[in-house]
């Protein structure tokens, strides 16, 4: 494939074969593949918040690898397919299936038991899911999805604004985003959950 890669801070290079699995030959520039991307996108939130959907329903490997199917299956060929390499984040590989049911495990009983406020679950099922970066690439649009669907759909509250900018290309709301991930990696959500909201 002819499309040379230029990562912005915080995100996750693809080898080489997963670059192959590119299935609009078209693309040669990151600005056509993230047009592509991005209308992909949208396709699938039309989808998602044309539907109702319940907490069983949403929190299964099959729901989550749907929706990233949804979102770049026309794109990727590995989209909505678990990474079979290894990354600069996320855990390892063979770990994916596991840490992913132990999540949704978790936020089931979160929600049974009303252990935190509905935005604090949506914010720390998407920062989990981040963190074990299930697939090659698109997982923090992926997860920021996810907690839209918690935060709309589960709990019928005001969706997520996430800045209100688009957060895959270099900016401040980037940079404030990035910032704020770092920091509910050690436990301290509030400033992640502030930025969803602003």
């Amino acid at each position: 494939m002819g499309l040379d890669m230029d990562y912005r801070d915080g995100q996750t290079p693809l080898d080489d074969e997963e670059k192959e699995g590119l299935l609009v030959e078209t693309i040669s520039t990151i600005s056509e593949l993230d047009e592509f991307e991005q209308l992909n996108i949208e396709e699938a939130m039309q989808w998602v918040f044309s539907k109702k959907f319940n907490a069983k329903h949403v929190f299964t490997e099959k729901f989550i690898c749907d929706l990233h199917k949804r979102m770049y299956g026309n794109i990727w060929v590995w989209g909505g397919k678990f990474r079979k390499t290894e990354k600069n984040i996320g855990v390892d590989k063979y770990q994916i299936p596991t840490q992913l049911k132990m999540l949704c495990d978790d936020v089931l009983f979160w929600i049974e038991n009303s252990t935190y406020p509905p935005i604090e679950i949506a914010i720390r099922f998407k920062h989990r899911l981040v963190s074990i970066h299930c697939f090659s690439n698109g997982n923090g649009r992926h997860s920021r999805l996810m907690a839209d669907i918690i935060i709309e759909k589960l709990f019928y509250e005001e969706p997520f604004s996430w800045g209100a900018l688009n957060l895959s290309k270099e900016s401040d709301a980037r940079a404030h985003y990035l910032t704020a991930i770092k920091l509910a990696d050690n436990n301290e959500y509030q400033p992640l959950i502030d930025f969803a909201r602003s």
